[in-house]
């Protein structure tokens, strides 16, 4: 079974041994997705926008994968303060809402900087699959 790794090109990923995407077999595991923008090269401060960016990223590496939002089938959510879960979510339903992938939502102390809010991790299935 061959392994595909999928990169953004950033630094830390080879320096802290990850990649963007994992596509081995029929499955993509995506890595945790944070809500940089990568446009502007910055991190908004509103967690809508944030959210809204995690999925443009998530679904620009899963056609890169040859999947698709729809062919989510697990979700995790990191939120750094339960007060946002309301506004993430609402997001991540219109996002998923026909989907309705198996999902987890946690609450962490913190991410890897502290303006990040929430992170997200998938795992699809490839479409050809």
């Amino acid at each position: 079974m061959t392994r595909r790794l999928l990169s953004s090109g950033s630094s830390m990923e080879k320096a802290y041994g990850y990649s963007r995407a994992v596509v081995q077999g029929p499955w993509v595991f995506m890595a945790g997705t944070t809500g940089y923008d990568y446009e502007t090269q910055q991190i908004p401060g509103d967690v809508v926008q944030q959210t809204r960016n995690c999925w443009k990223t998530i679904e620009h590496y899963l056609k890169e994968a040859g999947s698709s939002l729809e062919e989510i089938v697990r979700v995790t959510y990191y939120a750094t303060d339960l007060e946002d879960a309301e506004a993430i979510l609402g997001v991540c339903g219109e996002v998923l809402r026909d989907i309705r992938p198996a999902s987890t939502f946690l609450v962490v102390k913190s991410l890897v900087l502290p303006e990040m809010r929430i992170e997200i991790e998938v795992t699809a299935l490839k479409a050809s699959a």
